[in-house]
């Protein structure tokens, strides 16, 4: 009966609190609260996007050692790592969109890549390489679905200068990139890492 009592005791303290939590303030003015949540959005949002650029950089990207030790070195290899310009694109810039809604759609896909990380799918070279093919077919089916978009965002068509490339890439861009038949990782798919094994990729011999 004594613990029947307590556990009443209990709820009824619970209750009153919820209760309190619920009613409507009676002495705080509209303009206290109007301003506090205004402050208290401001503070949301300044941690959100502080930590939402902070996963956004390429520190952050080779802090994986399944990044680190297999892609990125690869891509030091390549122009885009190093140029006679000075210009680097790093990991956000290829794989990551820069517009607000595209990039929070990414950070979403991503968090299959924190999973996989996390229960090791591709924490040996050997596991990468075995897996090499379905992740490249995966970005690349991205980019394609994007139009290319993070290529876009430094290469634009209406500033290229056809008569400073070499006649086959002149060609090519003139009959299938500035007509839309084509976007960019249709030809551009080995530009930053090696590419798997390529049979059976469309356009690809």
């Amino acid at each position: 009966m004594v613990a029947s009592v307590f556990r009443n005791m209990g709820a009824s303290r619970a209750g009153q609190w919820i209760r309190i939590a619920l009613t409507p303030a009676r002495t705080l003015s509209l303009a206290f609260l109007t301003l506090g949540g205004f402050a208290a959005g401001v503070f949301f949002w300044g941690g959100f996007n502080t930590a939402l650029e902070a996963t956004n950089t390429e520190k952050f990207c080779v802090s994986c050692h399944e990044m680190k030790t297999n892609v990125f070195e690869e891509l030091k290899g390549t122009i885009h790592f190093t140029n006679r310009s000075g210009v680097r694109a790093t990991c956000p810039d290829c794989h990551v969109p820069h517009e607000w809604t595209n990039k929070i759609a990414r950070k979403m896909q991503a968090s299959n890549e924190v999973w996989g990380h996390i229960f090791g799918s591709i924490d040996t070279r050997e596991k990468f390489l075995t897996l090499r093919r379905h992740l490249a077919e995966r970005e690349w089916d991205r980019m394609k679905a994007n139009d290319s978009l993070e290529c876009r965002n430094c290469h634009s068509a209406e500033s290229m200068d056809l008569t400073k490339q070499n006649p086959r890439a002149a060609q090519a861009h003139e009959r299938f990139l500035f007509t839309g038949e084509k976007t960019c990782i249709d030809c551009h798919k080995g530009i930053a890492h090696k590419l798997p094994d390529m049979s059976g990729v469309s356009g690809w011999q």
